[in-house]
């Protein structure tokens, strides 16, 4: 077991650069840096390929009244679904490689552009393509009939591209809604946990104080240091941190409760190695918040000695704490009561929000002890 108190702690800045979770709010981010996805992202190229064959005999079928036999309407299906291909495929690409640029732009300049660039690649192919058809043969020269078909299909082009804009724009619109009402309810959420740690830790611990300060006033220095960090860390707001960070905030609150609980609580950590333990990543205050609940429904409610171990690990990209809490053998505690308090739905909608679905917070009740599980996802980038 590794002495916990020697890690070093991380800037914010280092955090950041070494997170790998698989952060919702991040994923969210970057599909609203621009109102159209990353097109080559949303099908891959023979998805796009088949869009492109079906797209291009509905426009055959659609312009079929001068076709005679089934071989001229072969033809003209063919000669679009090269056109569209040449014109489609490349397209998307160059849209896709101009998307930082495009983000710089307001919606309606970068639709504009958009809507141009794919009907210019449409005229200038469908020219090149009728163009090949002359040559060889399969069609006749017609001076009006040449300038109909490119301005058909242009005008189709741009048409279907417009349609598929708006789409874009009102998908973009609804994840921006999601994305508010997703951080509303993340504050909303991060503002019920400094509720719920406010009231009796603030007044528990101005207790304590005003207890120390005449009878140890350097010990009393001490505990307004650990109330001062823990209480910054809860009013910054819901946001991810380093592990060795939640630690020492976790040691910040055993240090609190300590003066108060004198040898109530005896702790066990088993931590991974310094070096893995540099990697790891954590919503704030969620280990912090699950070790609060247990001192109050459980150490509080007895004068025996409580044990409580952590064992923290990170294996095939998830992260496990398991946190074990033995129950008094002589004070009466009921276990319906304890269940309805080991309830860790908020905790565990946070971690959910920086870490995804697969993110969780369960605890069982025995009548011996309450074994409480925090698991999420973290690549690790070391494998």
């Amino acid at each position: 077991m590794k002495n916990w108190r020697s890690y070093r702690s991380k800037t914010s800045q280092e955090n950041k650069s070494s997170s790998i979770a698989n952060d919702e709010v991040a994923l969210l981010a970057a599909r609203l840096e621009f109102f159209i996805p990353k097109l080559m992202d949303v099908m891959r190229p023979w998805q796009w390929l088949l869009y492109i064959f079906f797209w291009s005999l509905f426009v055959t079928v659609i312009d079929r009244h001068d076709l005679a036999t089934w071989s001229e309407f072969m033809i003209k299906f063919m000669s679009r679904f090269v056109q569209n291909t040449v014109s489609i495929i490349p397209s998307l690409y160059l849209i896709d490689y101009l998307r930082p640029v495009f983000t710089r732009m307001s919606i309606v300049k970068a639709s504009i552009y958009v809507l141009m660039l794919l009907m210019v690649a449409s005229g200038i192919t469908m020219t090149l393509v009728m163009l090949i058809m002359l040559n060889v043969g399969w069609i006749e020269y017609n001076l009006q009939t040449f300038i109909i078909e490119v301005l058909f299909d242009t005008i189709i082009g741009g048409g279907f591209t417009l349609v598929f804009l708006l789409y874009f724009l009102r998908r973009y619109r609804e994840v921006n809604a999601l994305k508010q009402s997703f951080e509303y309810k993340l504050t909303a959420q991060n503002d019920v946990i400094k509720a719920r740690l406010a009231p009796h830790f603030f007044f528990n611990t101005i207790n304590t104080l005003v207890s120390l300060i005449e009878s140890n006033p350097s010990r009393a220095a001490d505990l307004l240091q650990h109330v001062s960090a823990l209480f910054r860390a809860s009013f910054e707001g819901a946001r991810e941190i380093s592990f060795e960070e939640e630690i020492a905030l976790c040691e910040h609150y055993l240090a609190i409760e300590s003066i108060r609980l004198a040898d109530k609580l005896i702790m066990s950590w088993q931590l991974p190695d310094e070096d893995v333990m540099y990697d790891m990543v954590i919503t704030a205050l969620t280990l912090q918040s699950v070790i609060e609940k247990m001192l109050l429904n459980v150490v509080e409610m007895t004068t025996e000695t409580i044990y409580m171990d952590i064992e923290v690990t990170w294996q095939q990209h998830r992260v496990t704490i398991t946190i074990h809490v033995q129950l008094p053998q002589k004070t009466l505690m009921i276990n319906y009561d304890l269940r309805q308090h080991m309830n860790f739905y908020i905790q565990a909608e946070r971690l959910r929000a920086y870490f995804g679905e697969s993110a969780d917070i369960q605890s069982t009740v025995t009548s011996k002890q309450i074994v409480t599980v925090i698991d999420y996802p973290l690549q690790d980038v070391s494998l």
